[in-house]
């Protein structure tokens, strides 16, 4: 089994679809303000919003996205205008993460974790 696509609610495609493009995925499916599917850059993943008018508060959605050059990539999207919560960060769980909100306060976490994402010293088995 392979994850092949994530999908998460949007009350305002136009300005989620817009954000994720400066993010770097690809708009594949046009049918704003209904709905938007974006291909990664990197990999077989696609990532899709939906429009609700009811959008998960509080904790909500996390979603990470693997970045090979991280520090240069956050570099690249404030220049862009994108606004980080928290700028790379080495994490004792062995990754480093840059942390922002899309439109909608999904929390965005853009790392590198190499060898550790899938494969951490304490992994089971």
């Amino acid at each position: 089994m392979d994850l092949n696509q994530v999908t998460v609610p949007s009350s305002d495609l136009h300005a989620s679809a817009e954000f994720y493009q400066k993010l770097g995925l690809t708009l594949i499916v046009d049918s704003i303000p209904r709905y938007a599917r974006f291909e990664c850059p990197d990999g077989q993943s696609t990532f899709s919003l939906h429009h609700s008018d009811n959008v998960a508060q509080g904790e909500g959605i996390w979603l990470y996205f693997e970045e090979e050059h991280l520090d240069k990539k956050v570099s690249e999207l404030q220049a862009k205008g994108l606004v980080f919560e928290n700028l790379p960060e080495d994490q004792p769980w062995l990754w480093r993460e840059a942390r922002l909100r899309d439109p909608d306060g999904h929390l965005i976490i853009l790392f590198k974790a190499g060898e550790n994402r899938r494969n951490p010293p304490w992994r089971v088995g």
